[in-house]
C-alpha cells in the first residue's frame, strides 16, 4: 500500500508545502530572475535508484534545498527570454486538483472529458470555428503542429495512409511556410514521413510576413514540376519578431489552389480576446486547423496547447482505431463518445484542461485579453526607450509583443554580434533579468518577449538599464 500510514502527519506537510509554495509565488520579486545551479547541487541530485524508502520529510526538504531555488525564472516578472508563460497561483492549485483526480482522458465517460469538451467549446467559439469543429488539448503547440500535418497528410492522400505509408503517386507532397516560421513545423514534416524536403520555406518580407504573391508563384512553380501542393502554415504571431502575418489573404491562396491552411499561433493567437488586437487576426477563423498555446500568453502552468481541426471527419479518421480493450459502449463508463483518443497521438492523456478552465473562469477573457493588450503596450514603451537611446539600434519593428535590438559598438560585425550575445548572458547570470539572443536581419540581436502578467514598465526600464551597466563593465 502507496497512501500514508499516518494522514494527519501527511496532511500536516502538505498543508506546510502549501503554505511554502504560496509564499514562493507571493515573493517572487525578492529572489534573482534567475541562478544557475551550482555544480555541486547538481551532482547530488545524481543518486543511484534508491532502494530504500526515505522519509517523506527528508523528501520534501532536499527539494526545497536543492531543487526549487533554481527554477528556470519565467514566474519572475522580470523574466523576458523566449515565450514563457508566468502561471498563476490558481493554476497551481488546478494542477493539484487534476492531479488528486488522476483522471485519464484518453475518453469514456467522466467529469474531466466534459471539462475538456468545454474548453475546446470556448477557443471554437474565440476563433470563429464552427461548433462541429474538432480539437484536443496537447502538450504544445509543436504537439499540436504535428498533429495538423498528419491531419492534412490524410486529407491529401486519404485515410488509406495509415496502412500503405507514403508514396510519390501524383507527385512529391509540398507544404508552404515562410523563414519566419518555428522550426517545429520542419521537425513536424519530418516526423510525418514526409521529410523536411517536402517543407518549401519562401522569404519572408521585411517584417518578417509571407507574402501571399510568393506563395502563389510557389505554388505554380511547383504543380508545374510535377509535385503536390497540399498545405500553407501562417503564422500569428512569429517567434523572434512577434510578426503577424496577412492571414486573411494567406486563406485566399490556400482556397484558391485546395490547400489545406493551418495557422501556427503559439505564441499570438490568444490576443484574440483583447478587442484591440482581434482585428490584427482577421482571416484566423477561415482556417483548416489552429495551433495554440495555453502556457504562454494565457498564464497556464505548463504543459498545455491545443489544436482546433475545422474538418472533425478528416482529424478523426488520421487516428482513430478500435482495439478490443477500447471497446466503446451505449451505456456506462465506456460511453461517452467521441473519444479524444481518437484524435491525437495518446491513448493515455492526463487532465490538462482543468488548470484551464479554472484560470479563463476566475479571470474571464476580457481580464485575459487586457493583460495581453497591456503587454502589448510594454513592448512599444520599451521600443520607444530603445529608439530614443544612442547606444542602442532597434533591428525590428514592434509589431506585437517581442522588441529586438542589439548595444551599438565600432566594431567589425561579428564582435558586435559576440558582443550583445555576451550582454545576454551576463544579464542572466546577474540575476537582474532574463532575455534571449536571437538573429534579425543578420545581427545578432537581444530579444524581449513580454508574455509576463508579472511585469511592470518599472520592470522594463530596470532591464534596459542592466543591459546598459553590462555594457559598461564589458567595455572595460
Amino acid at each position: 500500500m502507496l497512501d500514508p500510514t499516518d494522514w494527519p502527519a501527511f496532511r500536516q506537510l502538505s498543508h506546510a508545502a502549501l503554505d511554502d509554495a504560496l509564499d514562493y509565488l507571493e515573493e517572487v520579486r525578492q529572489r534573482p530572475a534567475w541562478r544557475a545551479m551550482p555544480d555541486a547541487v547538481a551532482a547530488g541530485l545524481q543518486e543511484p535508484l534508491p532502494r530504500e524508502p526515505t522519509p517523506l520529510d527528508s523528501v520534501y526538504r532536499q527539494f526545497v534545498e536543492t531543487i526549487l531555488p533554481y527554477n528556470s525564472g519565467n514566474i519572475h516578472p522580470r523574466f523576458f527570454g523566449w515565450v514563457q508563460g508566468a502561471g498563476t497561483p490558481t493554476g497551481a492549485l488546478a494542477d493539484l486538483l487534476a492531479a488528486t483526480m488522476n483522471s485519464n482522458l484518453g475518453g469514456r465517460n467522466h467529469g474531466a472529458v466534459y471539462v475538456e469538451r468545454a474548453v475546446l467549446q470556448w477557443f471554437r467559439e474565440l476563433f470563429g470555428l464552427p461548433p462541429s469543429a474538432s480539437g484536443v488539448l496537447t502538450l504544445g503547440a509543436s504537439a499540436a503542429n504535428l498533429i495538423a500535418v498528419l491531419v492534412a497528410r490524410t486529407r491529401a492522400l486519404g485515410p488509406a495512409v495509415r496502412e500503405h505509408g507514403i508514396t510519390r503517386e501524383g507527385g512529391r507532397l509540398i507544404g508552404y511556410a515562410s523563414t519566419a516560421t518555428h522550426s517545429c513545423i520542419r521537425r513536424a514534416f519530418e516526423v510525418a514521413g514526409l521529410g523536411s524536403g517536402s517543407l518549401r520555406v519562401l522569404p519572408a518580407n521585411s517584417l518578417q510576413r509571407m507574402e501571399p504573391g510568393v506563395v502563389a508563384r510557389a505554388i505554380a512553380e511547383d504543380r508545374a514540376a510535377g509535385n503536390r501542393p497540399f498545405m500553407l502554415i501562417a503564422n500569428a504571431g512569429t517567434v523572434d519578431v512577434g510578426a503577424i502575418d496577412p492571414l486573411d489573404e494567406l486563406a485566399e491562396v490556400a482556397q484558391r489552389h485546395g490547400l489545406w491552411y493551418h495557422v501556427d499561433g503559439a505564441l499570438g493567437a490568444p490576443a484574440m480576446m483583447a478587442p484591440s488586437l482581434a482585428p490584427r487576426f482577421r482571416g484566423i477563423e477561415r482556417a483548416d486547423s489552429i495551433a495554440f498555446d495555453f502556457h504562454k500568453w494565457l498564464q497556464v502552468p505548463y504543459d498545455a496547447g491545443c489544436l482546433l481541426v475545422r474538418e472533425a471527419e478528416v482529424h478523426r479518421e488520421t487516428f482513430a482505431a478500435a482495439p478490443q480493450y477500447l471497446t466503446r459502449m451505449q451505456r456506462g463508463l465506456a460511453s461517452g463518445q467521441p473519444w479524444f483518443t481518437d484524435f491525437t497521438i495518446d491513448l493515455s492523456r492526463g487532465f490538462r484542461a482543468l488548470k484551464v478552465w479554472f484560470t479563463i473562469k476566475e479571470h474571464g477573457s476580457a481580464k485575459l485579453g487586457a493583460a495581453m493588450a497591456e503587454n502589448v503596450r510594454q513592448a512599444r514603451l520599451l521600443g520607444d526607450l530603445v529608439d530614443a537611446d544612442h547606444d542602442l539600434e532597434l533591428l525590428a519593428p514592434v509589431q506585437l509583443n517581442v522588441v529586438c535590438f542589439r548595444y551599438r559598438r565600432d566594431l567589425a560585425a561579428d564582435a558586435i554580434d559576440r558582443f550583445n550575445d555576451e550582454l545576454v548572458i551576463r544579464l542572466q547570470e546577474s540575476g537582474e533579468a532574463v532575455a534571449s539572443s536571437t538573429l534579425v536581419g543578420g545581427h545578432r540581436a537581444i530579444r524581449i518577449c513580454i508574455v509576463n502578467q508579472r511585469t511592470t514598465d518599472a520592470d522594463l526600464v530596470e532591464s534596459l538599464d542592466a543591459i546598459k551597466r553590462a555594457a559598461a563593465s564589458l567595455s572595460e
